[in-house]
């Protein structure tokens, strides 16, 4: 993938690749019906759901506190939110982002650095959407059990608190 390269525990992307994979992102969890969404998941059971062959995209949720479980591929690097959003051009012709008073993410207790990133996208097919949010990344990891624990609450009071519980297996 272009624009990036590991460092530590977090996987860094640069501001275009970034964007692009917040879009690409928005596309995975908006393609998924209600009963199999990743996002509405409080169990982790529907974390596979389509994943692409070059990442692994954890869900965020729609607020509020949620444990997942769920069993990944070793050697994958994972993209997830911490606090995000997606609207139409039509809505603002302008990316519109949520006002962060607090974001978080540790893996094994060890914090991630996290990243503000604006993409575009198209879902449906030809309505085009802007991505905003922060975000956080993990390098690829081998195989054995973690836990990464997400924390965000906007300025309008809006919280997440999410723990997945992750068992990398060998693939």
């Amino acid at each position: 993938m272009d624009g990036t390269m590991h460092g530590g525990a977090g996987w860094v992307l640069d501001a275009r690749a970034g964007g692009e994979m917040a879009g690409r992102w928005w596309k995975w969890a908006l393609s998924a019906p209600e009963e199999r969404s990743p996002v509405r998941d409080e169990t982790g059971e529907h974390a596979g759901w389509r994943q692409p062959a070059d990442v692994w995209f954890l869900a965020g949720t729609y607020g509020g506190r949620v444990e997942r479980r769920c069993t990944i591929p070793a050697g994958r690097p994972l993209f997830f939110p911490v606090l995000n959003t997606q609207h139409t051009r039509e809505y603002a012709p302008t990316p519109q982002s949520m006002r962060i008073a607090q974001a978080s993410a540790h893996l094994n207790g060890v914090a991630l650095p996290l990243e503000d990133y604006v993409g575009t996208f198209r879902y449906p097919l030809l309505t085009s959407r802007f991505a905003t949010g922060r975000w956080g990344t993990v390098a690829p990891l081998s195989p054995g059990s973690y836990v990464l624990e997400i924390r965000g609450r906007s300025t309008s009071g809006f919280c997440v608190d999410t723990t997945y519980h992750l068992e990398a297996v060998a693939r």
